[in-house]
């Protein structure tokens, strides 16, 4: 499973990339992976708030529908319309095409709570 260097991770399987006060989430290859073929995606709306840990989006796949929770808190500034009609894209490239929201980050010190790299992979069960 991939796990790029340059992300924090959540225990719940969501990503962050930060850039200045601006964030980009989605879920991780493992989350992604779990849920097998995505169908659909819930996305939120530009403007909404966001706390850390309340829920972000739902996706559903051929499985079940789960929520996706934000690692951290802000407003959502830009949504990933693509995944309207191709919901696919997160499981083909999450941490590129099949990103979900970005966000102004509200509080940079959550970002303390998040998981390094190394960190997150050592968190995930061993593959057999």
């Amino acid at each position: 499973m991939a796990v790029p260097q340059d992300l924090r991770y959540s225990k719940t399987r969501e990503w962050v990339k930060v850039d200045a006060d601006m964030a980009t989430l989605g879920i991780t290859d493992v989350a992604q992976n779990q849920l097998s073929d995505l169908t659909f995606v819930e996305l939120p709306s530009v403007g909404d708030e966001i706390s850390a840990e309340g829920e972000l989006a739902v996706v559903e796949s051929v499985k079940a529908a789960s929520d996706v929770y934000s690692p951290i808190s802000g407003t959502v500034t830009e949504v990933n319309e693509a995944l309207d009609t191709q919901p696919e894209l997160i499981n083909t490239d999450p941490f590129g095409d099949g990103w979900i929201c970005k966000i102004q980050v509200r509080d940079p010190s959550e970002l303390d709570g998040l998981m390094a790299a190394a960190d997150y992979q050592n968190e995930l069960p061993a593959e057999s």
